[in-house]
């Protein structure tokens, strides 16, 4: 499954796995969105959802602004389409491309040496401008 994700990302929409593998692939299908940092998720089910990071909660990281925060604002963005809040996930999609296309903020991960929270406001200020 794995050699196929890699192979041919763009043939699959959905997987189903046992807890262990897909934690594992999971984490290969992060990579290939940019990593972790980058990797929303969401339990959908008939009435409802429930929407986190693919990364957890990363408590080590707690209060000292590493940690992307592209992939809980990303996970944002699935919550509003299932809420069915259209304009506002696409808005919300199209502020974190803009900054990761500027690459001006950017966390350790994307190659910068900006806090979660730095990232955060940019994607913020985008936002509120569209």
């Amino acid at each position: 499954m794995c050699m196929w994700l890699v192979k041919n990302p763009q043939d699959y929409d959905v997987l189903v796995s046992s807890n262990m593998f897909g934690d594992i692939i999971s984490d290969l299908a992060a990579q290939l969105v940019g990593g972790l940092g980058f990797a929303s998720s969401g339990n959908i089910g008939d009435n409802y959802a429930v929407f986190e990071p693919t990364h957890g909660s990363a408590p080590k990281y707690a209060g000292m602004y590493k940690v992307n925060p592209i992939a809980m604002i990303q996970t944002v963005k699935l919550m509003l389409d299932w809420l069915g809040e259209k304009k506002l996930a696409i808005n919300l999609e199209e502020a974190v491309a803009n900054v990761v296309e500027e690459g001006k903020i950017k966390t350790y991960d994307m190659g910068g040496s900006n806090t979660s929270l730095e990232v955060a406001q940019e994607i913020a200020k985008k936002f509120e401008k569209m």
